[in-house]
């Protein structure tokens, strides 16, 4: 079913470093298919002459906007026109929101109203409102997985930007565990995984050092985990619990 959503990538050049494009598109494949990549920007300015040598290779299409006027972002106004423009067409069904400004709470938030799924990404430095208006948002910063530890499904990060996991985000698992839990208490992990983005669009595990939801779960003593057999595959059906006081 990935396969078949149809996503209008739109990349902020002036506001996303470079670096992450490799991780970055693949990530946004996750969650469907790029069939629209654009990227704004001067590129008569020199500090965008690092994106020139991999637009290529990714397939993205630069959109030149000039400045005309000083302390008016030009960028900004071009991918809203576009994102309206691609919205109308009726070619995708989602939109990707790269930048780390919160201009495009609007626009996030428009789409949203269309019935389009808005996927936003950029740095933890983006103001809430932008976050909050996307289904859901990805920190660039955990994209970067080179040190990985694949037996406990821990991320390690060369950069020291993992969260830590503070008494409101135990809080917020816990009451998602009961909002999806039957009459046991026993909830199904993709049920509080769905939930918990709801709840928190910028929620996710790999923010904390870990690439999963459920050795998040796994590694915080107030929950229980239990697998059971599927009726049919060979996957278990993970399910956790709140354990009691």
């Amino acid at each position: 079913m990935i396969k078949d959503i149809k996503l209008a990538v739109l990349i902020d050049g002036d506001n996303i470093p470079s670096r992450y494009i490799k991780e970055m598109m693949q990530e946004i494949t996750k969650y469907g298919t790029p069939t629209v990549k654009r990227i704004y920007g001067d590129w008569t300015k020199p500090h965008l002459s690092k994106w020139k040598a991999i637009l290529l290779e990714n397939a993205i299409t630069p959109i030149q906007q000039y400045g005309y006027t000083t302390g008016k972002n030009a960028t900004d106004s071009a991918m809203i026109i576009d994102a309206m423009d691609i919205l109308y067409s009726e070619k995708v069904n989602g939109f990707c929101l790269v930048s780390s400004d919160s201009d495009f709470t609007k626009l996030a938030t428009r789409l949203r109203e269309e019935g389009l799924v808005v996927y936003g990404i950029g740095e933890k430095k983006t103001p809430d409102p932008f976050i909050v208006a996307c289904d859901k948002f990805i920190y660039l910063e955990i994209l970067d997985t080179s040190d990985d530890d694949s037996e406990n499904g821990k991320t390690t990060s060369k950069k020291e930007n993992i969260d830590k996991i503070t008494p409101k985000v135990i809080k917020l698992l816990q009451h998602s565990v009961d909002d999806a839990a039957d009459d046991d208490g026993w909830a199904f992990m993709g049920d509080v995984g769905s939930l918990i983005l709801k709840k928190q669009p910028n929620f996710d595990a790999r923010n904390f050092g870990f690439q999963k939801l459920t050795p998040l779960f796994k590694s915080l003593p107030q929950f229980e985990i239990e697998q059971r057999d599927r009726t049919s595959g060979r996957f278990k059906l993970i399910y956790v619990k709140n354990k009691k006081k």
